[in-house]
């Protein structure tokens, strides 16, 4: 009978796997969910099969990677042998794979249909061909950062879009070989665009973002050089919330801002270090911009006090034109106006970008 009772007993290991599923998400811990498939290789299967996120310790994001520790080179057959063995993932990073080539990328071909953000920031050998099989893999990427991914040019970013419809958010910051002919393809395709940063593209002087879809509401383009009609093709599709343009680049056409006044929408605008922008500029976005919240600027105009009735902080940090009599008028007609007089580098709402 004693062996009988053995025989019957049961155990958890038993279960099925899709009770092995549930619980390996109900554990809340990361060293529990990492322990779990310790246990025995089955188990080991069903963490595998239920992987969604893959990031190598090269990723720059990786916050418990030391500073003096030399990063790990992932190589094309790495990453063939760990897209095979977690064939669901919905994320991956493969920021700082600098040794990565145009072929690591050809296993999302087979195991990439259910990504949905890929980060590629400074992987220096990834081609415009590594973007095609990206496209073909990955019908599903809705964020993808290539920031400085020095050999990707308008090709491959054409390719990407006709491809990733889906797509919401992109970085292409520091990317040189990257103008308005790419910028175009990504606007007019993706029509569920929200967020893009261009900044240092000198390639793109705004034009490209004309028609664009009115999801799009985040727009980084610091040291871009912008041309009036590019200001006016970014809040061409009227949803523009955000829009940083700090370190603006001269132009010979003369300040290229006024436009902004059209963006009807706009909370947050950074200005920081556009020693250029003019009067007009500063008036036009004072009247048009009813919703304006936070305001970072290199000068200041009276035009302010019966304008942007949502303005709560302004940020004159700087000001060198700007006079304490100028000052003082505008504080006693906008007492509801915070004025900051500190150094801001960066003012973003909170929105993700790799």
């Amino acid at each position: 009978m004693g062996d009988l009772s053995r025989n019957n007993a049961t155990s958890i290991m038993h279960l099925p796997d899709d009770c092995l599923t549930i619980i390996f998400h109900a554990l809340d811990s990361r060293i529990d969910r990492e322990s779990f498939g310790l246990t025995c290789h089955r188990w080991l299967h069903v963490q595998d099969f239920n992987r969604r996120s893959l990031q190598f310790e090269c990723s720059f994001t990786v916050l418990s990677l030391a500073l003096h520790r030399k990063s790990l080179d992932v190589h094309t057959l790495h990453l063939h042998r760990l897209l095979r063995r977690f064939q669901h993932l919905e994320s991956l990073s493969l920021c700082g794979c600098r040794e990565l080539n145009d072929s690591g990328l050809t296993r999302l071909l087979s195991y990439g249909s259910n990504l949905r953000k890929l980060n590629l920031d400074c992987c220096l050998q990834i081609t415009d061909y590594g973007l095609s099989l990206v496209a073909s893999g990955c019908p599903s990427l809705m964020t993808v950062s290539l920031y400085r991914c020095l050999n990707v040019t308008d090709k491959g970013l054409e390719t990407l879009a006709s491809a990733c419809l889906s797509m919401k958010s992109v970085n292409l910051s520091y990317c040189p070989e990257i103008s308005d002919k790419g910028l175009k393809a990504l606007t007019q395709c993706c029509h569920q665009l929200q967020a893009i940063n261009i900044s240092n593209c000198e390639g793109i002087s705004g034009v490209g973002f004309e028609g664009c879809s009115k999801t799009l509401a985040y727009v980084v383009a610091e040291s871009c050089k912008l041309k009036p009609e590019g200001v006016m093709g970014i809040v061409s599709g009227g949803g523009i919330e955000y829009l940083d343009v700090s370190c603006l680049s001269w132009s010979v056409l003369g300040d290229p801002l006024p436009g902004i006044g059209f963006a009807s929408r706009l909370k947050i605008l950074n200005f920081r270090m556009c020693r250029t922008v003019s009067d007009s500029s500063i008036v036009a976005i004072a009247k048009g911009c009813p919703l304006l919240e936070e305001w970072n600027l290199a000068l200041c105009h009276e035009a302010l006090r019966d304008g942007c009735k949502s303005l709560s902080i302004l940020y004159l940090n700087g000001c060198s034109r700007l006079t304490p009599i100028a000052l003082e008028l505008f504080k006693s007609q906008r007492h509801d106006v915070c004025i900051k007089e500190i150094e801001v580098m960066v003012m973003k709402p909170c929105w993700e970008f790799w």
